[in-house]
């Protein structure tokens, strides 16, 4: 992305992410060689199963099973997204976009909304209490700005954080945790904040028609109204934050522009 774009909203000074591109040792060569391997091997397998009519029952029994056990599912479900986001691993999008799919808006909006409030406050507190002097090791320069600006706009720059996602969601739920933000207060503005893009991408999973009418229709079964209203709001949505973040209102929690800059090139 080209940081000329970003909106100048303030991100903390110093590297959030080690620079330059990866190596590809040897060791890496071979475990993406074996991974490779066992997908091909899978993928061979399991073609027969693996069909668009084969998933699509596997969808209706699914679907069943969710009709006749709805508490365990929407149980396990929110279980799996909280260990994901309180562990900081990637495929919260994935997730969102598939459980929207599979439990409609308005049970998807619900449990995302606070299974991944509640993960990011798993990380929060494991930030706190068991991995202070890593965290502090890691994000040194973060913290001391983000305790800076806390002090100083409250809750308001974490509402920011949230809504416009400048910086990692897990990088701000761990950094936060050395900060002097109580839990209930980080709790609530990342809810409130998170909610409008939590929403988007909500409506955008919920809009993919079921695998049924992927195989009746084939490929033309997938554009529907709701599904280009979808990715309308998805390219629509960050152009609103970009906007919004200009406001008078989000000017309070920004650097001046030399610092911001200095924040953007790093």
């Amino acid at each position: 992305m080209n940081s000329d774009n970003l909106p100048p909203t303030e991100v903390p000074q110093g590297e959030l992410q080690p620079a330059g591109a990866p190596t590809w040792s040897p060791e890496r060569v071979v475990v993406l060689l074996v991974v490779a391997t066992v997908v091909v091997t899978a993928g061979y397998l399991l073609r027969d199963d693996l069909t668009l009519e084969a998933l699509a029952a596997r969808e209706v029994q699914f679907r069943q099973f969710q009709t006749n056990h709805p508490v365990a599912v929407y149980l396990v479900g929110f279980c799996i997204y909280v260990a994901v986001t309180g562990a900081s691993l990637p495929g919260a999008t994935p997730m969102t976009l598939v459980f929207a799919w599979l439990f409609g808006f308005w049970r998807a909006l619900l449990l995302v909304s606070f299974a991944s409030t509640a993960g990011a406050s798993i990380a929060f507190l494991t930030s706190r209490y068991l991995l202070r002097s890593a965290v502090e090791a890691r994000f040194g320069k973060q913290v001391k700005s983000f305790n800076e600006l806390i002090e100083r706009e409250g809750g308001f720059y974490l509402f920011t954080l949230r809504l416009i996602p400048l910086v990692p969601f897990f990088v701000i739920n761990l950094v936060m945790g050395l900060t002097s933000i109580p839990l209930w207060q980080f709790w609530v503005v990342s809810q409130i904040g998170m909610l409008p893009g939590t929403a988007v991408y909500v409506y955008a999973g919920a809009s993919v028609p079921d695998l049924g009418t992927l195989a009746e229709r084939g490929v033309s079964g997938i554009i529907t109204p709701q599904l280009l209203v979808a990715f309308i709001l998805l390219g629509l949505f960050p152009l609103l934050i970009k906007q919004l973040s200009n406001s008078a209102l989000f000017q309070r929690a920004s650097l001046p522009n030399s610092d911001a800059e200095n924040s953007e090139s790093t």
